[in-house]
């Protein structure tokens, strides 16, 4: 499995292509596709609970092919999930994030 470069925005920059400004020394700032948030319950009673970050993507299998093209590096397979499928993205610094294609109603082409 191949990695990127550990350099600050590398991934984000050369690799998922999105709109930038470097506002100094490789300090990057990204605009954003529509977003949504999503706020579950933490379920059975448990206390605390994690926050993780998703992309959301229309077609998955395309998404991670054109991304594996360029460099990126995936923890693991696409899963299917009750609410879609998804993968998880290796990103500089050892941490991830997660690709999400939704299999349900998605909030970000709300009027409003």
């Amino acid at each position: 499995m191949r990695t990127i470069p550990n350099r600050p925005g590398h991934s984000f920059r050369d690799v998922l292509e999105l709109p930038n400004v470097d506002i100094h020394g490789g300090w990057l700032i990204f605009k954003l596709p529509p977003a949504e948030l999503g706020v579950h319950p933490s379920g059975d009673g448990a206390p605390g609970g994690h926050h993780e970050l998703f992309l959301l993507c229309d077609d998955i299998d395309r998404t991670v092919a054109e991304l594996t093209a360029k460099g990126a590096a995936f923890t693991g397979p696409i899963n299917t999930e009750r609410f879609g499928r998804l993968c998880r993205l290796r990103i500089p610094g050892g941490g991830e994030i997660g690709l999400y294609q939704p299999s349900h109603a998605t909030a970000y082409g709300i009027e409003g």
